[in-house]
């Protein structure tokens, strides 16, 4: 199944001012997540509540990124530390 991925604006902005070992981290559960997006390092799964329209990979321990699904496309939207988003 092909799949388009986008970066939302915000996304662009919030990486480019994360640490570089986050950057380069992503791009690799990046390119984990289009080989297979249940592979179990990603521990993809959606959430509930006022995220209950995301979903959310792991990037590290500790930062998540999150994607909704629109039509065709998954839309990165945001990344962060578990305690910034989830707060």
């Amino acid at each position: 199944m092909s799949r388009n991925i986008v970066l939302s604006r915000q996304f662009q902005k919030l990486i480019s001012r994360s640490p570089r070992k986050i950057q380069l981290q992503f791009k690799d559960r990046l390119e984990l997540f289009l080989e297979n997006d249940r592979h179990p390092l990603l521990n993809n799964h959606r959430l509930t509540g006022k995220l209950k329209e995301y979903y959310s990979i792991n990037v590290t321990g500790d930062w998540r990124a999150l994607y909704s699904i629109q039509d065709d496309t998954i839309v990165f939207e945001v990344i962060g530390t578990h305690s910034q988003l989830y707060k």
